[in-house]
């Protein structure tokens, strides 16, 4: 075929994907969730990596059967290979390896945050080159240039918790169920903003912290319910509203340093966080009071999924970036 088509592979921590893509179109997207992490409060990686290996063949069928592609059909396989846990990613690393060693095909590793980034060429409108991307995930908070599909340079990060932590834990804190950080989005939007006030990190350049506005709220929790026992009860919306207020401030304040700075009006977001309402919503502010192009993945393209994957591999794929069958995962794999 003279467009490639790819199956890609996403276990890189606690959703099973798999997607079909073909010259650039993604067929498919299964993702299989794993509840059993709920009861724990957060996933725990050995039970993430055993559901990995109940759901990846289901998954794997499911995703060549939606996208009517036969595995013969095939020209390669792509499977995500870090940053992510260990034992996840093993599951599917080894999955991938045997499939495309079985077909005698291509084989094609993908580094998952440049994945999350490339989720907005799966649909239009796509962003022009140069673009700034905020790449808010569970444990990535960065600003990444991006110069063209696979040539991206990281301006800013986080230097201790990323923003995705900031909100689980806070939730936690506050008592709210797992998953953490979409509780409190819910909650927030019945609350006031100004409510309120926590500190803004403001660090060097495009980095950002979060562990401060973290130890802040602990403090201000622990303060105010010695008066008042029911205060987080009575005042929850309230709490969140403005703690999801600080943190996406902090985030867009080096956005919008960093646009003026390299005179790039293109932003994008990309990585769980993404999903956020307040997040999206303050975005798409910015755009009108600064002249922005801002580009906000669909909902499904958010969280981690298989077609970010697909999408990256496509690019890889025509460039000949091949793996060879000694990959193996890399957790802390960099950008």
């Amino acid at each position: 075929m003279t467009e490639p088509t790819i199956l890609a592979i996403e276990s890189s921590c606690d959703e099973t994907s798999a997607a079909v893509i073909r010259g650039g179109k993604v067929l498919s997207n299964i993702i299989a969730t794993q509840a059993v992490h709920e009861k724990y409060g957060g996933v725990v990686p050995e039970l993430a990596s055993r559901a990995h290996q109940q759901n990846i063949i289901p998954v794997v069928t499911e995703a060549l059967n939606r996208a009517n592609v036969t595995k013969n059909e095939l020209s390669a396989v792509a499977f995500t290979r870090g940053p992510g846990l260990l034992g996840a990613l093993l599951v599917g690393c080894s999955f991938a390896k045997s499939f495309a060693l079985g077909l005698n095909i291509p084989l094609i590793d993908v580094n998952h945050m440049q994945a999350h980034i490339l989720a907005h060429f799966i649909e239009d409108p796509k962003p022009n080159f140069p673009f700034l991307c905020l790449t808010v995930s569970g444990g990535h908070t960065q600003i990444v240039l991006v110069k063209d599909h696979l040539d991206m340079e990281i301006i800013g990060q986080t230097t201790d918790d990323a923003v995705g932590e900031a909100f689980d834990k806070t939730a936690k804190m506050l008592g709210l169920p797992y998953p953490g950080g979409p509780m409190l989005d819910k909650a927030a939007a019945q609350g006031n903003p100004k409510a309120f006030e926590f500190p803004v990190g403001n660090m060097p350049g495009y980095d950002y912290s979060f562990s401060g506005i973290k130890t802040s709220v602990q403090y201000f929790l622990r303060d105010r319910t010695k008066e008042n026992p029911n205060f987080v009860q009575e005042n929850i919306n309230d709490i969140c509203a403005s703690v999801q207020y600080t943190l996406i401030k902090t985030l867009l304040k080096k956005v919008v340093q960093a646009t003026k700075d390299l005179g790039i009006k293109e932003v994008a977001i990309a990585g769980g966080v993404s999903a956020n309402s307040g997040l999206r919503a303050t975005l798409q502010e910015y755009a009108k009071k600064y002249n922005w192009n801002v580009y906000i993945p669909a909902f499904q393209y958010c969280t981690d999924n298989a077609a970010m994957i697909a999408m990256a591999a496509h690019f890889q794929y025509l460039k000949g970036d091949f793996a060879t069958q000694y990959a193996s995962p890399d957790p802390r794999m960099k950008l």
